[in-house]
């Protein structure tokens, strides 16, 4: 086979399967009659829950799981060509394709698609988005890179023509999507590892724009620089947002209760739609509200419906969450992994009650700590205290020219508290040792950082 294709006759092969987005295409796939299998390194409860959905999944990566009934093989970036189930699948002749161009393939279907790009926000937007086309009944499929709680799950199958997903830029992975709608909520230095430059990710990022379809509409955020540069020349509507300004989509009247809910007025063109609430602080989600209401207007979803769907929404899974309390401490978990998100994470804490912050941050690769090194120094000011746990590999490795201790050392040069805290454990205790009721812990990271606040509760009576 030389083309990809999804009818219910292809055998699916996913490398990497247990990944949060290509567990989605997986299910998806299977929901639509293909046989749909795959790999992952360990097991997890995502490969627990693929297999309870009869997906067959294989632990380890080894040339004889590719067998002859496979047609097509679908892989991550994080694979490499030497891995072996790629290389058997070349000699075989199978059709092999990344997950960017089978998301692309499929959203081709839907004639009211929804991507959300951006460096920071897309997991939260999307499912502002998708909690806002739940309220309205369109029955959309949605697939996103964290669990909704609204649905149980990262994906919903439905039986319509609207489809939300995030549009990741790392590889230019979003080039392969055509939505109707694309959003487009910051634009910053990152995965500079690929990019290089922050120039190259703004190209690539117009590059994306210039896919959205001709009768459809970009939604883009005022406060990126030399925004008029990423809008030149695009045959789709543009509409911007910002929180406040001389913009299509701006919020008023702003108020952050101590219990870290928000409300403000919401502006369009000038004409006071309504009041809207939101379960979850911060002026950042307050922004990418205003992404979520533009999609959704232009999808002709009443006001109402924005109204309730956006009430509803608590939040994703790992985005300011809330885990438990432990001894009066308050214990939450964020995904943010880049300085902005960090800044921004750490300012809706501050508009909760709490008596001090203490922050357990794990960064996320060798390379975003050393190219973004001066950054995160600097992203900590709202912490009372900071504690890093070692840099979390992902896919790269350690070639032993950057370690957590000499972040805590720059980020102690700017005047905070902050240590290298070690193993887990010793950070578990640490913080058993030091916080006191009314304090706030504040796991932050894109690895298993979070696992030091459910160790931290997990004997705590309050949680059981």
């Amino acid at each position: 086979m030389t083309q990809l294709s999804v009818q219910p006759s292809e055998h699916f092969y996913f490398i990497g399967i247990g990944g949060i987005s290509m567990s989605a295409l997986a299910l998806l796939l299977k929901s639509r009659g293909c046989s749909v299998s795959g790999t992952d390194i360990h097991r997890s409860a995502m490969t627990e829950r693929l297999e309870a959905n009869g997906i067959h999944v294989n632990i380890g990566h080894r040339a004889e799981n590719i067998t002859p009934d496979v047609t097509q093989v679908v892989y991550t970036a994080a694979v490499k060509p030497s891995n072996p189930e790629i290389q058997r699948a070349e000699e075989m002749g199978i059709f092999i394709t990344d997950r960017a161009h089978l998301l692309g393939r499929i959203m081709s279907d839907y004639a009211n698609s929804v991507a959300i790009a951006g460096t920071h926000g897309k997991t939260t937007t999307s499912s502002m988005i998708s909690e806002i086309l739940l309220e309205a009944n369109t029955d959309p499929t949605i697939t996103i890179g964290g669990v909704l709680p609204t649905i149980g799950s990262n994906l919903k199958v439905g039986n319509s023509s609207y489809f939300v997903a995030e549009a990741c830029e790392y590889f230019d992975s979003f080039l392969q999507f055509s939505p109707r709608i694309g959003v487009i909520l910051n634009i910053e230095a990152d995965h500079l590892d690929y990019f290089k430059t922050l120039e190259n990710i703004r190209h690539s990022f117009h590059a994306f724009a210039q896919r959205i379809s001709p009768d459809g509409l970009l939604v883009v955020s005022a406060a990126i620089p030399h925004v008029e540069e990423i809008i030149a020349e695009l045959p789709c509507r543009v509409e911007t947002f910002s929180l406040n300004g001389n913009t299509d989509w701006c919020a008023g009247n702003v108020i952050h209760e101590a219990d870290g809910t928000n409300s403000f007025d919401l502006i369009y063109r000038g004409k006071d739609l309504g009041k809207v609430h939101l379960r979850i602080p911060g002026e950042h989600n307050i922004t990418n509200a205003l992404a979520a209401c533009a999609a959704a207007t232009f999808l002709q979803v009443s006001f109402d419906d924005i109204q309730r769907g956006l009430s509803h929404f608590g939040g994703t899974e790992r985005r300011f969450q809330r885990k438990g309390i432990r001894n009066g401490v308050l214990v939450v978990d964020d995904y943010g992994h880049h300085p902005t998100e960090i800044r921004a994470t750490l300012a809706a804490a501050q508009n909760v009650s709490h008596h001090e912050i203490w922050c357990v941050f794990q960064p996320h690769t060798y390379s975003r700590t050393k190219f973004l090194f001066d950054d995160f120094s600097k992203a900590f000011q709202n912490a009372d205290h900071i504690i890093l746990a070692d840099i979390y590999a992902a896919r790269e490795t350690d070639d032993g020219t950057i370690h957590s201790a000499m972040l805590a050392e720059k980020i102690r040069e700017h005047g905070k508290d902050c240590i290298y805290g070690g193993s887990f454990g010793d950070i578990v205790a640490y913080l058993k040792d030091h916080c006191v009721a009314g304090d706030m812990v504040l796991t932050v990271g894109a690895g298993d950082v979070y696992r030091i606040g459910e160790m931290y509760l997990a004997d705590s009576a309050e949680n059981k």
